[in-house]
């Protein structure tokens, strides 16, 4: 048996250590957090690719999930095929993304946390905002590197025309740090990042008006205690989250019922209301007399009706304070910059996005710049032949081959070997005088393009411009109000809101027993009565004192020894009214 007392040798306790890290370092970029730049870990980006790759666009037939799952697994993403089918139902969740980049078709789990039908059964196919984050990716905008196996290629990152990072969130868990954003109204991001790109010294506080906190699918109420400006500022906070609920009056009599119409972001409904009711059996919260779950397609709608002279108020309370009806919400803002990973404010992270989005598009036009500079050299070849169409067909039909008519061609005109291919692949139809017009259209078109391009290549400003006007695009198209309320207010609940104020009847004995009950169990005697019993007690014991005072009122005692304690009147046990 080896001695587990010898110290391990430092070599190899400096490549255990500097493994280590590597597989930190791996899981942290390659599988659980998110890029700053288009706001996806690798498997969701491989996934969406995938399905690009596929041609499971929005406005085609919808695709089994096996095989978009499949061809991700096969092609680009190697781990467990649960990993893939996961990240594909959440993004097809609306209860989980603020906008879905995924549309689903049949069972992808529920608020209750069903879970989805398996992939066989589910067909998928892109949201047309994905295809956003996909736009231009054939225009070189974006570095691509080798699949896992080499066989193929797939983008380091996707081009992303909207910071989807914020509007979506993200959540993992790495080696030694996870990340836990909260989703964004996409209008509210979008009107941030053109603000800041037209007042570059814009503060934190000036973009808060703009973008007062996140905004979950979900819905619900953020008591902001400081959380969001701390999370806005830090990348690191704690938010309070209320869901939404109604007090109404029922048809019956003068009793009230509590209507639950939206619940906290990834709170479970079904254990909420099992919570509820554990807590009602338990007499921990008292005037629930029925509890149902009316859920629909149209929306949550959990009813609690409560029984006659309860105060809804304090009922409602006690559903903040006891279940998940308010959660909290942790913020922490990581995300992989420049290859590491970073905890970023709300500005850096808009800053990071614009720097980005002027790198897509340099290299969107750059390419295009490219591609028309390349068009119109052909053009200007055809337009020489076309000048000169006599004599171009006189050198070709006296030329013994192909390769002959091209070099002389090229010696005539002064042509490039491009140039002279395209002549001689030039159709005949093209030399009416219609098609010659058309020709010279395109090149004029072809010209002022060249220039547009060129002066936005060379201007910051004008690049700029150009952001800005496709990010207005974005919010036009894509943007919808906000869902979640932000209302001023304390996390924590104060108890004695979460106790009835009425009266009490307060008895103590001799020998020192106390309880309480309510008023309402006593009545007025009448001539001949019987009256209500107040205590019982011992036989060598008797009732000393008895006095009415509410639940909120304080009760002082004195010992035997001069010293004095307080304490309320809702802390008294309560008895019933025999009892001791």
């Amino acid at each position: 048996m080896a001695d587990l007392t010898t110290p391990i040798p430092i070599k190899i306790e400096d490549e255990m250590r500097q493994s280590y890290l590597d597989y930190a370092m791996s899981v942290i970029i390659g599988r659980a957090l998110p890029d700053i730049r288009d706001g996806l870990k690798p498997v969701h980006r491989r996934v969406l690719y995938a399905m690009y790759d596929l041609g499971n666009t929005p406005g085609k037939s919808y695709k089994k999930s096996a095989r978009v799952v499949g061809d991700t697994i096969g092609k680009y993403h190697p781990h467990g095929e649960s990993a893939a089918y996961d990240a594909l139902v959440r993004m097809a969740q609306d209860f989980s993304m603020r906008a879905p980049l995924v549309d689903g078709q049949g069972n992808f789990g529920s608020l209750d946390g069903d879970p989805p039908a398996a992939q066989r059964y589910t067909e998928v196919r892109m949201e047309p905002l994905a295809m956003e984050l996909l736009d231009d990716l054939d225009k070189e905008t974006v570095d691509f590197t080798p699949t896992y196996d080499d066989s193929s290629v797939e983008p380091v990152v996707l081009p992303a025309r909207f910071p989807n990072l914020l509007v979506n969130g993200s959540s993992g868990i790495a080696v030694g740090m996870a990340t836990n954003i909260p989703p964004h109204n996409l209008g509210e991001i979008v009107d941030a990042l053109i603000h800041i790109s037209r007042a570059p010294d814009t503060t934190l506080e000036q973009l808060m008006q703009i973008v007062p906190g996140p905004d979950f699918p979900t819905g619900g109420i953020i008591l902001d205690d400081g959380g969001i400006l701390s999370a806005f500022a830090t990348g690191r906070g704690i938010l309070q989250v209320r869901g939404r609920a109604e007090i109404e009056p029922m048809a019956k009599g003068d009793r009230h019922r509590i209507v639950i119409t939206e619940i906290p972001y990834q709170v479970n409904k079904a254990r909420m209301v099992e919570k509820i009711a554990d807590l009602v059996r338990e007499k921990r919260i008292e005037g629930i007399s029925d509890l149902r779950d009316e859920s629909s397609r149209e929306g949550i709608r959990v009813v609690l009706d409560l029984r006659r002279d309860v105060i809804a108020e304090v009922v409602l309370n006690q559903l903040y304070k006891h279940t998940p009806l308010q959660t909290s919400f942790g913020v922490n803002v990581v995300a992989i910059v420049e290859g590491g990973p970073r905890t970023l404010g709300l500005r850096e992270t808009l800053d990071r996005f614009l720097s980005f989005r002027r790198e897509v598009l340099t290299r969107r036009f750059t390419y295009e710049l490219r591609k028309a500079e390349d068009r119109a050299h052909i053009l200007e070849g055809l337009r020489i032949a076309i000048s000169n169409l006599d004599e171009v067909i006189r050198i070709i039909r006296t030329s013994a081959s192909t390769e002959e008519a091209q070099a002389s061609l090229e010696a005539r005109f002064a042509l490039s070997e491009r140039q002279a291919k395209a002549i001689l692949d030039m159709r005949l139809a093209r030399l009416t005088a219609l098609e010659r017009d058309k020709l010279d259209q395109e090149y004029a078109g072809l010209m002022a393009e060249i220039q547009r391009l060129r002066e936005i290549l060379g201007s910051d400003v004008l690049l700029l411009d150009e952001v800005v006007k496709e990010l207005e695009e974005i919010k036009a198209q894509y943007a919808d109000p906000r869902r979640t309320e932000i209302v001023p207010g304390e996390s924590n609940i104060d108890l004695e809101d979460l106790i009835q104020e009425e009266d009490m009847v307060v008895t103590v004995s001799h020998e020192g027993y106390i309880k309480r009950n309510s008023l309402t169990l006593y009545r007025q005697q009448r001539r001949g009565g019987k009256g209500v019993t107040g205590m019982e007690t011992r036989e060598e014991d008797f009732l000393e004192n008895l006095f009415v005072a509410s639940t909120h009122d304080y009760v002082l005692l004195f010992t035997n020894q001069g010293r004095s304690f307080w304490l309320k009147v809702h802390q008294i046990p309560e008895g019933a009214s025999r009892s001791r």
